[in-house]
């Protein structure tokens, strides 16, 4: 299940998908206690199926609207392989980071005369 897919839906039918995806979960979760569960992956995808419903009817409660520029985009394969990756090193500066602090070491008992 996809974002976008969720977007064009009636908030009472997201409500109706959240409802049944908690009830999967509820499910999945007994499966795993008994022992049942083949794959346990299936439960993080349900949990992160009902975050992405929960976030769209978040969106509307708010009247938040995604911006094309708020989507992150995953750097494609000449991106990472360096071809184009000049480009987005000189649009975004890097910061520079502090140096390193010292390590700080005991300092060596000295004795006192007597």
């Amino acid at each position: 299940m996809k974002v976008e897919e969720l977007r064009v839906l009636e908030v009472d039918e997201l409500d109706g998908r959240l409802r049944s995806a908690r009830r999967e979960l509820y499910e999945l979760r007994f499966k795993h206690a008994v022992g049942q569960l083949e794959n346990s992956s299936e439960i993080s995808k349900v949990r992160h199926d009902i975050a992405r419903i929960m976030t769209v009817l978040t969106e509307r409660q708010y009247g938040i609207q995604p911006s094309e520029d708020s989507v992150v985009h995953a750097p494609t394969r000449a991106e990472r392989q360096g071809a184009p990756a000049t480009a987005v090193a000189e649009a975004e500066p890097e910061e520079e980071t502090p140096a390193p602090k010292p390590k700080r070491t005991r300092k060596a008992k000295t004795e006192e005369p007597k």
